[in-house]
């Protein structure tokens, strides 16, 4: 996703480039927001790999056993 108009330029090929047709504040305050994003995503996936690292290591000791689990197998183990 960008912010800007598109322009496509061919010169060698295809090349496409993003004219910038707004302030530098307005991208400091894009960068803040999808940083803000970013972070908020990546505390929630930690928080949810943390609550489920007993299952998760069970599966890999399994994995690591076995090197494949089939699906039965796989539901199994995210039941328990």
């Amino acid at each position: 996703m960008a912010l800007g108009e598109r322009e496509e330029l061919v010169f060698l090929g295809r090349e496409l480039t993003t004219e910038r047709n707004y302030s530098e504040e307005t991208a400091q305050l894009i960068d803040r927001e999808v940083k803000k994003l970013i972070d908020q995503g990546s505390k929630r996936a930690e928080e949810i790999l943390n609550a489920r690292r007993a299952k998760l290591d069970e599966i890999a000791r399994v994995l690591i056993e076995k090197e494949t689990i089939e699906r039965e197998e796989f539901d199994r183990l995210v039941k328990e």
